[in-house]
């Protein structure tokens, strides 16, 4: 298993694909990296060769934002629109969605589990009702 700027990429997989495997490089971008450090994209990443692996490590340090520094730059931004009081600052804060998503129904992932509010009804209630009293 090739280790890449800290990030173990899978060995068995086409180079094209083990590369995606780092948070900030997609399919276009991963090919745009093999192309530029003039590697045959159907290599299996295992067949890596250490000077290679140092070349692709040169080119994706010195050329693009990715893992760590991709991370901060997010969180950064969004540290931004929340201090600023933007509405998309608001939507962040308060765990809502951020781009024009319907919230009466769906949005269960970014609100979290459904919170009853009011009656409880079901089997269960009622015999906890009528246990007590």
């Amino acid at each position: 298993m090739p280790r890449i700027m800290g990030i173990d990429i899978p060995g068995k997989k086409r180079l094209e694909i083990a590369l995606t495997y780092i948070y900030g490089l997609g399919p276009t971008l991963a090919s745009e990296v093999i192309e530029k450090a003039k590697l045959d994209p159907s290599k299996q990443a295992n067949d890596l060769v250490d000077e290679e692996i140092t070349s692709l490590a040169n080119i994706l340090q010195a050329e693009y934002r990715i893992e760590g520094d991709l991370h901060r730059e997010v969180s950064q931004n969004i540290r931004r629109l929340v201090s600023t009081g933007s509405y998309r600052g608001l939507r962040h804060r308060r765990s809502l969605p951020v781009r024009g998503q319907r919230t009466s129904t769906n949005a269960r992932t970014r609100k979290g589990a459904k919170k009853t509010i009011g009656a409880i009804r079901g089997k269960a209630a009622r015999s906890a009702f009528k246990s007590e009293k």
